[in-house]
């Protein structure tokens, strides 16, 4: 099991909102693929995959802020 963050882009970021899942749970996803676009300080950026594998759960909805660091998605390892 593969935990997704939300990472820190900059120092004074501190949550973003999840504007768009690229993936469904059940989707094969690849290590460095963008995973998520998130909106932070007005910037629109891409969350890439931390590992490949299955993305199992979506923990975050569409529209949703979430704090840097919080856990976002589980992807389940082994592709």
């Amino acid at each position: 099991m593969i935990e997704v963050r939300l990472p820190q882009f900059g120092m004074g970021m501190r949550d973003a909102m999840i504007l768009k899942w690229l993936y469904s749970p059940g989707d094969t996803v690849k290590e460095g693929e963008p995973l998520v676009e998130i909106e932070a300080a007005k910037a629109t950026v891409e969350v890439v995959a931390p590992a490949s594998g299955v993305l199992t759960t979506i923990l975050v909805k569409e529209n949703e802020v979430v704090q840097v660091r919080d856990l976002i998605a589980i992807i389940s390892a082994g592709e």
